[in-house]
């Protein structure tokens, strides 16, 4: 028995909402890993280090800066209609990929050999960074959501129109600009690849190892190449695309907001409610006609589509965040080292020393670890939490890295109240993997309190 066509209505509306949903929590897999991780990976040799670098690169693919550069690339790929064979217009993929990599493996370089990896993430913290981006991706939504379209110059789009052939150097140099669109979703990461470019001096090394991460950010590009050609040209699935485009774009203007503004880390619950309500809101938005309707049409239509648009984007953007809200928070002691130390000594325990920005997307994932009701007494238990917050990079706080060995973030070190060094974290990991480095820290600190006791 067939669906009437209200079922079948309500049912793509829910599937939609399910897409969004799953597209704006991407992110978060991007950040996941951190540039901690790539110490593991290091010490696995090689293969390890190039597969890591290939598969962060995938996943960066799917985060937000990548959007705006979906429809250029459609353009060079596929917008040529039968003037441009598939095979032809995976080559000009290829180009552009290949630009990538030039930009990752030349910028990221110079960057690792200029300043080291500690100060490229810190960018992400800096309203002259974000402001502007944010800024790009609402108007890129605006566009997407038909205010004005976007058109290149007439000489530029006559060039794009002759790429094949001559045109090869073309999407090359499309890819180069492409790099530089992606690398704000690139710092987690690519921070690990600088770190060991800078520490270890292997530039030709390090250059490859990014040459394969934009590699790895290409997967993505190869795939509109190949399907791209046999998309229909128009039609009403092409402005609900365009929508859910929009959609992404207001969320990662939101996503890169989220270091400026405080609010926008702090909102959410971590009870299960929370996450019922914001997908529930999300599932309305789509259904009042966030992604079906169309701001060209009458003024309830425009109304009805922008309220559903606000409720979509405001749903998908509290469920992620939901995920990153710990059950519970450390008692930190913010920025007094003095302060932690004294408490430290009178209370008999050790410090643990948090290295932290706003930035730094595993840092807040390490957050959930800490709120495990385990690893929280462990900790509570037998060190006074103190955390620095090193968003803005200046001499204090790379004076503080430097004096703990911190490196790259995350970074959590174990100490003693003499400041002996008991243990050390680099990477986002689970309870159970923190609970191991943990609980031998807690007994090394008892070990060194009956060994100092007369």
């Amino acid at each position: 028995m067939r669906c009437p066509p209200s079922s079948r209505v309500r049912w793509s509306s829910l599937l939609v909402a399910a897409a969004i949903l799953v597209i704006m929590l991407r992110p978060a897999l991007a950040f996941a890993g951190g540039d901690g991780e790539f110490s593991e990976y290091e010490e696995r040799g090689w293969g390890w280090m190039y597969l890591a670098s290939f598969g962060f690169g995938f996943l960066t693919s799917l985060t937000p800066c990548v959007y705006p550069m979906i429809p250029i690339t459609l353009a060079i790929f596929g917008a040529r209609g039968k003037d441009v064979s598939k095979r032809r217009a995976i080559l000009l993929a290829t180009a552009y990929v290949l630009g990538m990599g030039a930009t990752y493996s030349v910028l990221g370089v110079a960057v690792a050999l200029a300043s080291g990896a500690s100060g490229f993430g810190t960018q992400l913290g800096h309203p002259v960074v974000v402001i502007p981006l944010v800024i790009v991706f609402l108007v890129l939504a605006a566009s997407m959501f038909g205010a004005f379209d976007l058109n290149l110059p007439s000489s530029v789009q006559a060039r794009l129109n002759r790429i094949g052939g001559k045109g090869f150097g073309g999407a090359f140099a499309m890819g180069l600009v492409g790099g530089l669109i992606a690398a704000p979703c690139t710092g987690p990461f690519l921070a690990g690849l600088l770190a060991y470019v800078s520490t270890t001096g292997s530039v030709v090394g390090g250059g490859s190892l990014l040459f394969v991460y934009a590699l790895g950010m290409g997967v993505l590009f190869w795939v509109l190449a190949a399907f791209a050609l046999s998309l229909p040209k128009s039609g009403a699935w092409m402005e609900m695309v365009k929508s859910i485009g929009g959609i992404g774009l207001l969320w990662a203007a939101l996503y890169f907001l989220r270091p400026l503004v405080p609010q926008l880390r702090m909102f959410a619950s971590p009870e299960v409610w929370f996450l019922g309500g914001a997908v529930l809101l999300a599932i309305v938005g789509v259904m009042i006609g966030a992604v079906k309707l169309s701001f060209h049409g009458t003024r309830s239509e425009k109304v009805r589509k922008a309220i559903g648009v606000v409720l979509v984007v405001a749903g998908a953007y509290a469920a992620w965040d939901w995920k990153l809200t710990p059950r519970q928070h450390l008692p930190w002691v913010h920025g007094d080292e003095i302060a932690a130390f004294e408490q430290a000594r009178a209370q008999g325990k050790g410090v643990m020393v948090d290295f932290s920005a706003t930035w730094c997307g595993p840092c807040e994932e390490l957050e959930l670890t800490f709120g495990d009701s385990e690893v929280y007494e462990a900790i509570t238990g037998n060190f006074v939490p103190l955390k620095f917050d090193v968003t803005e990079g200046n001499d204090t706080d790379e004076e503080r890295k430097a004096r703990y060995k911190a490196g790259t973030l995350p970074a959590v070190i174990f100490v003693d109240a003499d400041g002996n060094r008991l243990a050390h974290i680099k990477r986002m990991m689970d309870a159970p993997t923190m609970l191991k480095i943990v609980r031998p820290a807690v007994k090394r600190l008892r070990d060194s309190k009956r060994a100092g006791t007369p």
